[in-house]
């Protein structure tokens, strides 16, 4: 940075300040140099922003360029993600089976003037015959362009030549038989007959044909794993290994291009012939499996991307024109705040001018003016001059009485900004790194020391907070670090409420993983530890590391600074109705871990386990989450938590280990819960849910087995029914084996879904219950088997789609934190009860429109039978019957899992839809077994034969006074027969009140009879009488 940086060009608008910074800096000067003054770059694309650079030029009289930043851009750290080197593909494996296994690509190819063909390959080592990568055949000539192997044993390497217009060149080319993933690429033109063999992107043989040089015929056949010894067949050099990421060009690839194929870094124009991305192949006796290959030019396009920053150039014609340059260059910048902060924090520099603290007035005693202090800084500054200003400050801190004011802090801050700046490129000493980072860290424990919580709060509308400080330590050391080693691998740095470790790692195969801990020795309590797991370290490894530096910081003094939530944005993730979401605090100590690799951040994996720091309070519940701070969120505000990439690994009582997959400042955020339930409630519930769900499934059970024993006769109304009695059964078992459920989370999702499904489906057949109603009263226009057919689809169908739908949706939204439900805090609860509503609602309409029309009909052959006050009566049983299981069981089920859906409220309706759903099964049981009149009737035909079999079992045939009108026949010969004259409306016995049979009883003598007092049967009954002669007597 250069200039002293002209300050006096500033705008203002209603919320925003701009600032014009007129010196040149490159991008990450001016990007940490407007983090260390609370405010930030600004951003492209952005009007207000736009808006506030033309006001500030126009004032400065200047007209570009500027540094601007990208929206949510990172801090320009150059930090690697080692994770995204690894793509997933698609690939074919060819194991050799069978000599004829191939894969035929289905593409058209004209007359081809130019040809390339690139693949990944997979070598198996044990396969030593001559074998084909890939074959394009014609008509004309099969060997019109090939790719060969053969493994070279003495060499330990796989030799590649290529054939073209049927010429076999030499095998030159090869890569490691290692049984790794290799990239090789075969090109060649018409105009000059020039060929090359590329392996790794590197080319690795090449010539010229000699002959007269032609198109490649069209119309071919393009296989992969196999040559063709004639058109599309005749296969005899199978390959065996994995195939991958194949594409044919018309085009002559250069070797640009080649690179940026095998670096994965972008595609390629012109579009393929065919292409690997629509896979359109024919697979014989081949295998699809997945390959996991490593891209090295993933890192070196991030390493690009970071070496381009953008600039606002100019306007033409009022918009403003963007372009790039390299980030290393220096130009000026425009740094924005908020106007309430600039304000506040130009009020402290003034009044620090007018009034200088004690602590200023310290530095000025020893040479340090306010400009050292508050001005920029300066690419030139010296490591004497930052070190003696930084010594100063902590010797004053430590030796003196007077307390640093809260003016005081935006000052150290930036002062601690400045040092990071310094350049680590001269002939600087260890003695040297070791004494500034000394006093660097000292400084920085005694600003967040915890006797400071009241300044940092007083300060909070200029600072956030301390994690600005803590900002500034992760830039200084790894600054420093290469400088803060020497010829020892571990240096350590202890102060109260900071502990740093710099520690070299050798990385190979064999290497552990790197692991920091500390723990707050006046509290006593245990360790907090972070570690690189070995298989982060073995990753390294794989991209070519043989050094790293690993970085690793422990804060204890943060969480009483931090203890507001105004940095926190995390949303609950308990949603069960047993607890009521308080807010969230930051619950343990921060720690963070960093890799340094050729000197750059490398952003890997990481464990953590923190202790919490709770109150014992009762009746508060307190949830831990992995955390770390994302210092580009709100940059303006020095960034806030985020949970993105991190996980819980194990919870104890009083410490959680975490995973992170990148590294950076971890802590455990504790989200605080008012506990509604308390154990005894927690507990009371529990029983009373067994209880009540044991007795509503034995009432069902009871009620279909009787609806089996007792013979109902089959009906579309009682296979409605049974489903609807298996639906509710198999839901209220499951709800008694979800309390099991829940300690796993896999079993506790699929209890869940089958909950769901089942209790909808039991709201679905009480909807098939109110349909069948209003089918058989209101409107009867479909048959019988087509209504079953509609119904079953409507009763299981529909759920099974509803259920289907939402996990696929918002899988992992679906369930409740704590129980095996669905989550009543998000949308989701509405895949349940948006049904229900429309069933209640749908079979309160079919209800209705039942009764009325019951009614009329009723009302109507009432009066037409018997017009008196007796019909009334009639009328209403008539009603009552028709609509009585609906009516009773639509109240019963809507009420119930009206407390069911509200039971987060209050433990009040806890309690009641437990109730409830305990005497659902009883309410069945009553509605359609006990008081229902075909049971009734299945029962009474059942006593009735047993009462007839029990008396037969004792009994002989009394025979009966012979008829006057037949003589010799018996009496029941001489009952009318309904086509007889005798059951006509003449009849004696249909037309008489009543009527005696008198017949002879030859067991009591021939002058004894027995006289039976009949009465007339509705329509044309047919009457048996059987009597029996008692055998015992």
């Amino acid at each position: 940075m250069t200039g002293s940086g002209d300050l006096s060009h500033v705008f203002l608008t209603s919320h925003t300040v701009y600032q014009l910074v007129n010196a040149s800096c490159s991008f990450s000067q001016a990007w940490h140099y407007c983090q260390s003054r609370f405010s930030s770059l600004t951003v492209l694309g952005q009007p207000d922003d736009e808006d506030g650079t033309k006001q500030l030029f126009n004032q400065a009289n200047m007209r570009g360029p500027i540094w601007v930043r990208i929206s949510n851009s990172l801090a320009p750290t150059s930090t690697l993600t080692l994770s995204k080197q690894n793509v997933l593909l698609s690939a074919l494996s060819f194991t050799g089976d069978s000599p004829d296994c191939h894969a035929r690509a289905r593409a058209f190819f004209p007359p081809l003037a130019s040809a390339s063909t690139c693949a990944r390959v997979q070598f198996d080592a044990r396969h030593e015959s001559v074998s084909t990568l890939f074959s394009y055949a014609t008509r004309a000539l099969t060997n019109e362009f090939q790719l060969r192997a053969r493994a070279d044993e003495t060499r330990r390497r796989v030799l590649l030549a290529p054939i073209v217009h049927g010429r076999h060149h030499a095998y030159r080319a090869s890569f490691p038989n290692d049984a790794r993933w290799h990239h090789v690429c075969v090109t060649w033109r018409k105009s000059d007959g020039l060929w090359a063999v590329y392996v790794d992107g590197e080319k690795g043989e090449w010539g010229v044909g000699t002959e007269p040089s032609r198109d490649m015929h069209g119309h071919g056949i393009f296989i992969l794993g196999q040559d063709q010894d004639s058109f599309g067949g005749n296969f005899t050099e199978p390959f065996v290994g994995n195939i991958t990421d194949v594409n044919f060009w018309d085009v002559t690839l250069d070797d640009e291009q080649i690179r940026r194929l095998e670096d994965c870094t972008s595609p390629l124009e012109p579009k393929p012939l065919f292409s690997w991305q629509e896979l359109n192949l024919t697979l014989h006796e081949v295998k699809e499996v997945a390959a996991v290959m490593q891209c090295p030019g993933l890192l070196k396009q991030k390493q690009r991307e970071q070496e381009d920053c953008r600039v606002l150039d100019s306007w033409t014609r009022a918009v403003a024109q963007y372009s790039t340059t390299l980030c290393s260059h220096t130009l000026p910048f425009i740094c924005k705040t908020s106007k309430d902060r600039y304000v506040k924090k130009k009020e402290l520099e003034e009044s620090q001018s007018a009034h200088p603290s004690p602590f200023l007035q310290h530095l000025m005693m020893h040479g340090v003016n306010t400009g050292d202090v508050l001005g920029m800084p300066d690419a030139d500054e010296s490591w004497e001059s930052v070190t003696h200003l930084l010594n100063v400050s902590e010797q004053y801190l430590r030796g003196s009485r007077e307390q640093l004011e809260s003016r005081d802090f935006p000052s150290l801050v930036q002062m601690l900004s400045r040092a990071t700046e310094l350049p680590t490129t001269g002939n600087q000493s260890l003695t040297a790194a070791r004494l500034l980072s000394h006093s660097f860290i000292g400084l920085a424990d005694m600003l967040i020391s915890q006797e400071n919580a009241d300044k940092w709060q007083a300060i909070r509308e200029v600072i956030s907070g301390p994690m600005a400080v803590v900002h500034t330590i992760d830039r200084m050391v790894t600054n420093l670090s290469p400088l803060l080693l020497g010829d020892t691998d571990s240096v350590q740095i202890h102060f109260n409420n900071i502990r740093m470790q710099v520690q070299e790692k050798t990385v190979s195969e064999s290497t552990g993983g790197s692991e920091f801990c500390s723990s707050d020795w006046i509290n006593n309590t245990d360790l907090d530890c972070i570690s690189v797991p070995p298989q982060s370290m073995q990753e390294l490894h794989n991209n070519g590391f043989g050094k790293v530096t690993v970085l690793s910081t422990w804060y204890s003094s943060l969480k009483p600074l931090m203890n507001k939530e105004e940095n926190i944005t995390v949303i609950p993730t308990i949603t069960d109705g047993s607890l009521k979401y308080m807010g969230t605090v930051l619950g343990s100590s921060v720690i963070s871990s960093a890799v340094v690799g050729d000197g750059q951040l490398i952003s890997l994996g990481v464990q953590f386990k923190l202790q919490h720091r709770t109150q014992n309070t009762s009746g508060m519940f307190y949830n831990p989450i992995c955390a770390f701070w994302d210092f580009s969120l709100t940059p303006e505000d020095g960034g806030r938590w985020s949970t993105e990439g991190c996980e819980v690994i194990s919870l104890q009582q009083d410490s959680t280990s975490c995973y992170c997959n990148h590294t950076t400042n971890f802590a455990l955020l504790l989200q605080i819960y008012d506990v509604q339930w308390s154990q005894e409630n927690e507990k009371g519930l529990q029983i009373l849910s067994f209880i009540g769900c044991g007795v509503s499934l034995c009432g069902l059970i009871f009620t279909f087995i009787l609806f089996i024993a007792v013979g109902v006769p089959k009906s579309d109304r009682t296979t409605v029914h049974k489903n609807l009695i298996v639906a509710l059964a198999v839901a209220q078992l499951l709800l008694i084996f979800s309390y099991w459920a829940s300690a796993n989370q896999e079993l506790c999702l699929l209890v869940t879904a089958l909950l769901h499904f089942f209790f909808l489906s039991s709201f679905c057949w009480m909807l098939v219950e109110g349909l069948l109603l209003w089918s058989k009263v209101v409107s009867v226009n479909i048959s019988e088997d087509r209504r079953m057919r509609f119904y079953y689809a409507l009763g299981w169908g529909l759920p099974l789609f509803i259920v289907a739908v939402t996990l696929m949706v918002s899988l992992n939204k679906y369930k409740a934190e704590q129980h095996c439900w669905l989550n009543t805090e998000s949308d989701i609860i509405w895949a349940f009860v948006g049904p229900v509503l429309f069933v209640l609602a749908v079979n309160t309409v079919v209800l209705c429109r039942v009764v009325v029309v019951t009614v009329s009909s009723a009302r109507r052959r009432a009066k037409m039978l018997a017009p008196s006050s007796a019909s009334k009566p009639h009328t209403l049983d008539l009603t009552w019957a028709a609509t009585r299981p609906v009516l009773i069981l639509l109240p019963v089920l809507g009420l119930t899992w009206l407390c069911g859906i509200l039971v987060h409220l209050s433990v009040v309706l806890a309690y009641l839809f437990i109730a409830l759903n305990a005497f659902q099964g009883l309410y069945i049981f009553l509605v359609y077994a006990v008081y229902n009149s075909e049971v009734q009737n299945a029962i009474k035909r059942i006593q009735e034969k047993r009462k007839a079999l029990s008396f037969t079992n004792c009994s002989q045939p009394i025979s009966f006074l012979p008829s006057q009108k037949t003589p010799g026949a018996s009496w029941a010969d001489s009952l009318p027969t309904p086509s007889s004259p005798e059951s006509s409306g003449s009849s004696h016995i249909t037309n008489s009140t009543s009527s005696s049979l008198i017949f002879k009883n030859e067991s009591f003598g021939t002058d004894s009879f027995v006289n039976f007092s009949l009465k007339p049967a509705a329509g044309n009954q047919v009457v048996q009488l059987m009597a029996f002669k008692p055998s015992a007597c």
